[in-house]
């Protein structure tokens, strides 16, 4: 029971970090192409790195604290499902370009980040 626990507050403090930080991209870059999205998701990839491959490799925290970050935060943060909600918007709308370039960033910077993740935790390990 205290996992499930575990998981959801890391899951609320993550959804209100995206909402926060995705709205703010969105406001100040860009109205038609999904910029707060692909932040969250590069920047929860990278998270996501730094906590697997340095903290949880080198066991420097707990079950309870990897589900927290992870599946929690990490889960609650991430935004695939509204990243393909957004593809699709921009397909409907005949963006076909812009919708291919959101499929490529997202996918290729997300992998990027937490490549970047392993690297940085391999470096300071």
């Amino acid at each position: 029971m205290l996992n499930y626990i575990l998981i959801s507050a890391g899951a609320a403090i993550g959804g209100a970090l995206r909402y926060g930080i995705s709205g703010f991209i969105q406001r100040n870059l860009s109205i038609i192409f999904p910029y707060g999205t692909l932040t969250v998701n590069v920047l929860g990839s990278f998270i996501l790195g730094i906590i697997m491959f340095y903290f949880n490799d080198k066991e420097l925290i707990g079950n309870e604290l990897r589900l927290f970050l992870t599946v929690g935060l990490c889960g609650g943060f991430t935004t695939f499902s509204t990243f393909s909600y957004e593809t699709l918007m921009l397909f409907r709308d005949s963006e076909i370009g812009l919708a291919f370039y959101n499929i490529t960033l997202n996918l290729v910077l997300s992998l990027l980040g937490i490549y970047i993740a392993y690297l940085i935790s391999k470096l300071i390990g």
